[in-house]
């Protein structure tokens, strides 16, 4: 039973870890092309904004599952 709980709770820290990364990683390359894009163009601003924030909906999902892992969602 307590090797169960360990196996539980480290499925719950890789579903928001490894979306946590990805979503860093995401926004890292986004982030950068929105700089020099907003260089060029700064009319861009509030698209810029938009494509940042769409990669934060990975770890908004991870946590979900998480939560669903732990909470014995079935």
């Amino acid at each position: 039973m307590a090797m169960e709980k360990v196996f539980i709770a480290l499925c719950a820290a890789l579903a928001i870890g490894l979306t946590a990364l990805a979503t860093a990683w995401a926004q890292s390359r986004i982030g950068a092309a929105g700089a020099g894009t907003l260089a060029e163009k700064p009319e861009l601003s509030g698209t810029i904004v938009i494509l940042v924030a769409i990669p934060e909906t990975m770890v908004i999902l991870g946590f979900v599952i998480a939560a669903m892992i732990l909470f014995g969602v079935k």
